[in-house]
């Protein structure tokens, strides 16, 4: 019997929702990103995984080889981590949040989008831009929605909807 309370982080089945949750919205949206930059520039998407690597190690790892995009997918896989993590501690906190997945998936993808865009590319060394509302802006905001925001929204949900009906 596990003896962990379902909001702990030390419950093993937490762990298998925070593990679920944070590998399919990592993956979605590492996916969506290249495919996007892909499509926009006709590049290799490795570039992405060089750019998100370039936060930890500068404008160098723009032209960096293998291993800084392996550093950048671990960083992009960590933060995806972050993002899950956060919201599986604030899901038992915050009743709202429960009330309609759809609404908070599209609030948590942008909360997602507001803490990237404003919090933690300024405070890396990826090289600076400033943020203009346009079609490409706006479509980055759609993938945080559907690839971070809902899969969490629906995976970490779902996990606390079990636990609740199991009391």
């Amino acid at each position: 019997m596990d003896t962990a309370p379902a909001s702990s982080l030390a419950n093993p089945n937490a762990q298998r929702a925070v593990l679920t949750a944070g590998l399919v919205a990592g993956t979605l949206d590492i996916l969506s990103a290249c495919t996007q930059f892909y499509l926009n520039t006709g590049k290799n998407p490795v570039i992405v995984l060089k750019y998100v690597a370039s936060g930890a190690f500068g404008a160098t790892a723009l032209s960096g080889g293998t291993a800084v995009a392996v550093w950048g997918l671990v960083f992009h896989f960590m933060i995806a981590f972050g993002f899950t993590i956060f919201f599986f501690l604030i899901y038992p906190r915050i009743p709202l949040i429960a009330k309609n997945k759809w609404i908070t998936a599209i609030a948590y993808g942008l909360f997602a989008w507001l803490v990237m865009n404003l919090l933690v590319v300024p405070a890396s060394q990826i090289p600076k831009k400033v943020i203009h509302m346009n079609l490409q802006t706006i479509i980055g905001m759609v993938i945080l929605i559907c690839m971070i925001g809902l899969p969490i929204t629906v995976i970490i949900g779902n996990y606390f909807s079990k636990k609740k009906e199991a009391e």
